[in-house]
């Protein structure tokens, strides 16, 4: 079976099941495990994290989307050329990926039938079923339920380490965005509520959206994680000093206490693969050090006040 998979999580997901060698297409986003890297990429992007700030990417997301436009590009004739047998998709978010009409459309021009599969998970029970799913689709059922079984037994695990804390779960704000602030939705908050921490502020199972100074405000968070959507933590802390953070900033518990996080947001929240357990189990370093020991830099960086305006 030859696979192109139009989503970074599907990568891993096959990569996982021991399946790389299968793989014959990426996306230009695709970059773990690191053997990927050097595949033929049959999508591109319009938009670019590394010269345009974070209002810049907004502004022309929506403008894109809007018009009813995409912010990807699809390579139908190298999509041909891979005559792949199955194509990994999704339906979810424009945003994420390219739309599943366009390879919807791209698949009917193959000469060969194609069985293009939509993934579609909105939790973190939702992404061990797509585990599942591409197990399925490519006789590996068994490497599946192995990879499942050891991503809860170490969601178990947080939780058993956590059962003494409900007394002491910080408010935490995971913000999916920069500028403007997005409010988390999806499997984030479940990581926050797993890593013992207060997830009110967020919608789980629900899409991300803004949020303003207001809200935030309210909630008053104790600790703040910087995650925007496909941003490593070296991109969050290279674009902060040009983000207008939400007005009154500095007056938020988190900032003055010096509880401000940038993550690889991009590896541990953004994508829905198997890396959302590690996602969780870096949250309960930076909420619950005591027990689990302090974040190592690779995971999350205490944010400098100097890099933060408002």
């Amino acid at each position: 079976m030859k696979i192109v998979s139009l989503l970074p999580s599907a990568t891993e997901i096959v990569c996982a099941l021991g399946l790389e060698a299968q793989l014959v297409g990426v996306t230009h986003e695709c970059d773990y495990p690191p053997g990927v890297v050097g595949k033929p990429r049959v999508t591109a992007s319009r938009i670019s994290h590394q010269t345009m700030t974070s209002a810049e990417i907004d502004h022309a997301v929506r403008s894109q989307l809007d018009g009813h436009g995409s912010i990807y590009d699809l390579d139908e004739a190298l999509l041909r050329k891979l005559e792949p047998d199955l194509i990994v998709t999704q339906e979810l978010c424009d945003v994420c990926a390219v739309s599943y009409t366009t390879v919807e459309r791209a698949a009917r021009m193959l000469p060969a039938k194609i069985d293009v599969v939509s993934l579609e998970p909105s939790t973190i029970a939702d992404i061990l079923a797509t585990i599942r799913t591409v197990g399925r689709l490519t006789s590996t059922e068994g490497r599946a339920e192995a990879l499942v079984t050891e991503l809860k037994n170490r969601l178990d695990a947080l939780t058993a380490a956590l059962a003494g804390t409900q007394e002491r779960r910080p408010r935490t704000l995971v913000m999916e965005w920069l500028e403007p602030p997005f409010a988390p939705g999806h499997w984030v908050p479940e990581q926050v509520a797993l890593a013992g921490g207060d997830s009110g502020f967020g919608h789980p199972g629900a899409a991300s959206r803004t949020t303003t100074p207001e809200e935030i405000h309210a909630y008053a968070p104790e600790v703040i994680v910087l995650a925007p959507c496909g941003f490593s933590a070296g991109d969050t802390l290279r674009e902060l000093p040009r983000a207008r953070l939400p007005e009154g900033w500095h007056d938020l518990p988190a900032v003055q206490q010096s509880n401000v996080w940038a993550v690889d947001a991009t590896s541990y929240f953004s994508r829905p693969g198997p890396r959302v357990v590690e996602g969780a189990e870096i949250l309960a370093r930076i909420l619950h050090p005591d027990l689990f020991g302090h974040p190592a830099e690779h995971m999350a960086v205490r944010v400098p006040a100097s890099l933060m305006s408002a």
